[in-house]
């Protein structure tokens, strides 16, 4: 068994709805999922007063995490290639699980008056040129580099 979160998540196209519907439920006037099959990522977009956010995830990058955890061994009972395949499968589903449940805590946050909806998506949020606020930072390295491993 996996301690990786959503290492065992069913529910791809269920998240997927269920994004839909709370979205829809909270006020937001559009919504768009889509899928880049090449990059192995997922986006979803929707507007909120104006406000369009983009949240991008990336299969590819769990299904990495997920073999890390628990790298390939001869003693398994398909071929490496199986092995991989099947991770990157369920990266695709977890990350539908991720961005429902992350998007459900982002606005019950605000639900509730714990942040605003600025401070909930600041960085996911759409400027005129295309890129979000995250990726506008970055560019102009505005925040310092984090210390110490990862953890």
């Amino acid at each position: 068994m996996s301690s990786l979160p959503y290492a065992t998540a069913t529910s791809g196209q269920k998240a997927l709805d269920d994004i839909r519907k709370i979205i829809q439920a909270f006020g937001c006037s559009k919504f768009a999922p889509m899928e880049d099959f090449d990059s192995g990522e997922v986006t979803i977009q929707f507007e909120y007063r104006g406000r369009m956010v983009q949240v991008t995830a990336s299969a590819k990058g769990y299904a990495s995490a997920l073999m890390r955890e628990k790298p390939y061994s001869t003693r398994m009972r398909k071929t490496r290639t199986q092995y991989e395949k099947a991770c990157l499968d369920q990266g695709h589903i977890a990350i539908w699980s991720m961005l429902r449940d992350w998007i459900k805590g982002q606005l019950t946050a605000i639900e509730t008056g714990i942040l605003s909806f600025d401070a909930a998506f600041l960085g996911q949020i759409l400027l005129p040129d295309g890129r979000t606020v995250h990726e506008r930072v970055e560019e102009k390295n505005i925040l310092p580099a984090l210390e110490g491993p990862r953890g």
